[in-house]
């Protein structure tokens, strides 16, 4: 396709033309995916995230400079999806990681521990049913059912990066109230 009919396709994608989209997708298609699938060697995740560039290439079509190659502006995106790829699962390798030091970290102590921990568990539940029922849903699905950051998201019908801020918020709200007088008293 000439520059020329690139730039009045893009144009008419731009204004919401379904054909237009549809059409730009196809001709960048085969390009990103085969870029994709280089970095991610899977062919689903590729496929995943490749819908995803498309995505945000037709969101952001409006911030494209024609002074410049589409399939570089493409193929820019489709390299900064593929970074967040790898972050996200970095992140869910990390939560792994971190569930089962503490799974390790359970066997590890003697029966004295564990009786202390009992009485601790008593005293911290206790603590939890003051809470905020959206703070007492995140613990009990994290702590008690442990399951995962994308389970708790899927659940909850929240992304993952909210359930995650509110974890991090339920935890330093238990935690402040565990601190507290009351509790130590």
């Amino acid at each position: 396709m000439k520059d020329g009919q690139l730039i009045t396709l893009i144009r008419r994608a731009q204004q919401k033309d379904q054909k237009a989209q549809t059409h730009l997708i196809n001709l960048f298609w085969v390009d990103v995916f085969s870029f994709v699938m280089k970095k991610v060697k899977n062919e689903i995740d590729a496929d995943e995230i490749t819908v995803n560039v498309f995505s945000k290439v037709l969101n952001k079509l409006d911030l494209y400079d024609p002074n410049f190659q589409f399939k570089t502006w493409v193929l820019t995106i489709a390299q900064n999806t593929v970074i967040d790829f790898w972050r996200r699962k970095n992140r869910e390798n990390e939560d792994a990681v971190n569930s089962f030091d503490e799974i390790r970290d359970q066997f590890a102590r003697s029966p004295e521990e564990l009786l202390i921990s009992e009485e601790e568990q008593k005293q911290i539940l206790a603590v939890i049913a003051t809470l905020d029922l959206n703070y007492q849903e995140i613990i009990r699905l994290r702590f008690f059912e442990e399951k995962s950051i994308k389970e708790i998201a899927e659940e909850l019908n929240l992304t993952v990066s909210n359930t995650k801020v509110r974890i991090m918020r339920a935890k330093k709200v238990l935690s402040a109230l565990l601190k507290t007088d009351e509790y130590e008293d």
